[in-house]
This record gives structure tokens, sequence and C-alpha cells, in this order.
């Protein structure tokens, strides 16, 4: 079944007590369709780049199989830039550099040939882009997951509010659930943010795993436990797309599937960790995804 993700495909500079990069490649669209291509076969993206955007990266996106119809280059502009350096606990850091660049005026036109997709990925942009890429549709994908994160919820709240109606999945940090919420108590805060629109949400709690969330149903997956962490930048997002690329190619958006998908995820994202920015991403192969979902599955099965 086919994936359309819609997100930033940018640069980012990072520090972290491992070491620091120069301008690598970033951004939430680049680690979805990353991650989701090893399980989605028939994957589009909407996103924007300028021209001084490698060609490497967009020739390794495609040999993964991902469309890049929808893909803007702006001739004469430069690519959204973040840089940030984490602090020694690894789960804070402080943004140095902004750049929007050609995200600013960010318009996701949406190709013919993106109709009638199947599942939708909105990677973390503004909640107003995000409802416009739903409204262009013409046919409601299956099913609709969005990220979003708490510069959002601080200076367009309302928009927000408005988006999450459309949408069938939302997938955010505990900090941010509690934010949007108002309740400390997560169990409290999904129930206050399902009645917001999803009907699913999944709330990431890093080194300590996830919850999903649809009515009184409650998984937990649990985190690897890793011994060093280089650089948790895209984690989220590798999350995600290892998420919404395992339900695309299984075509199965039950509650039960969802748990697999998430195992799926967190496996992806702590590959995503071990190295800077997507490098890892860009090196793994099918059969150590394969060996470290069974990891997963090994550190919650037991008897009893």
């Amino acid at each position: 079944m086919s994936l359309l993700t819609v997100g930033s495909v940018a640069f980012d500079a990072i520090e972290t007590p491992f070491g620091k990069t120069d301008k690598i490649i970033g951004g939430a669209g680049t680690y979805i369709a990353l991650a989701a291509a090893f399980h989605a076969k028939n994957q589009k993206i909407v996103a924007v780049v300028g021209d001084d955007f490698p060609q490497e990266m967009l020739t390794l996106l495609e040999e993964k199989g991902v469309d890049l119809e929808g893909l803007q280059i702006k001739q004469g502009e430069k690519t959204f830039f973040w840089s940030g350096r984490y602090h020694n606990d690894m789960n804070s850091r402080d943004t140095l550099v902004t750049e929007l660049n050609v995200l600013e005026h960010f318009d996701p036109i949406i190709p013919e040939k993106y109709q009638g997709v199947d599942y939708l990925m909105l990677g973390n942009l503004s909640p107003q882009v995000q409802r416009m890429v739903i409204e262009r549709l013409t046919v409601r994908p299956k099913l609709i997951a969005m990220d979003t994160m708490n510069f959002w919820m601080d200076i367009a709240l309302d928009e927000l509010k408005n988006t999450l109606k459309l949408v069938d999945v939302l997938i955010i940090n505990d900090e941010e659930a509690r934010q949007l919420s108002h309740e400390y108590s997560l169990v409290k805060a999904a129930k206050v943010i399902r009645e917001m629109g999803p009907k699913y949400l999944i709330i990431k709690k890093g080194e300590h795993g996830a919850l999903l969330f649809h009515h009184e149903n409650i998984f937990f997956a649990p985190a690897l436990p890793l011994e060093e962490v280089f650089d948790p930048t895209g984690a989220g997002d590798t999350f995600a797309g290892g998420f919404m690329g395992y339900i695309a190619a299984t075509d199965d958006a039950s509650f039960e599937n969802m748990k697999r998908a998430i195992i799926t995820g967190s496996a992806m994202a702590s590959f995503c960790v071990e190295k800077f920015g997507t490098e890892r991403l860009t090196e793994i192969t099918k059969e150590e995804i394969e060996q470290r979902v069974q990891q997963f599955v090994a550190l919650a099965n037991f008897n009893f």
C-alpha cells in the first residue's frame, strides 16, 4: 500500500557529548521516509528544499523507493537549517540556530499521481500546513497520522486543535501530551487528547519506551537499553516512519497490528541514535532490523 510523508527535508548541525558535526542531512521528512522505506515499497514525499541540497541524497531516497515528484526544489534559495547542542543527559537540548529559508513559505503541492494514497504521515510542520495537505487530498487515506510539538501549542493552539479533528493518530512525547491536555497523568492526558479528535494516541517516552492508547486499551512498548546514544536527533521521526511504514506494508490499522508497528518503530529509532544524523539509517540491513525487533520482543516476553 502507498504511504505519503509530508515533512521537512533539511540540514542539521549537531553537538552532543560524543562530538559535533558540520552541516549534515536532517529533517523530519527525511528520517520518516528513510525509516519507512524498509517496509513500505510504494512511498511518496511532499517537501521543499533549496538548490543547495545535495543530489546524492535525493538519489539515495529514490533508490530506496521514494517518489520525489512532490519534492519542490527552489532555485536560488536555501534549505531549512537547524543547529542544536544536547546536554549530558541527551534528553534536553538548546537550539543554537534556526533558519527557515524555503520552509517559511512552504505551499504543500500534491501531485495528481499522489491522489488516492492509502496512508498519510504528517511530520512536524505548522498545523495549518498539515491541515492544508489533508484538505487537498481528494480521497481520504485509510489512516492519517501526525506529529507536532510544544512550539505549535504555544503559538498556534487553535490551528492545532482544528487539525487534530481531522487525524486518526497523534504521535507526541510525554511533555507535549501533558502540555496539550493540562493533565499530568498520561492516562488522563490520553483521554483528553483523544476527545480532541485522534482515535489513537502514541506517547513517546524516549529511553523509557512508548505508550499506545485506543478507547480503554493501553499498550506499552519498552525501549531497548543501549550502551551509548550518540545523537537522539530524528529518533522520534524515525519511530514514526517505522510505525507508518509497517502499517502501510501490512495494510492493517487495527490496534493489534499497531502494537507490532510500535515495536518496529522503536527498533528503527534504536538504530537512529547509534550515529549522527541519518547515517545509521542509510546502512542498516533488513536482517539487522529483524534481529533488533526480536530483541524488543524478548525484553517483554515472560511466562507467569
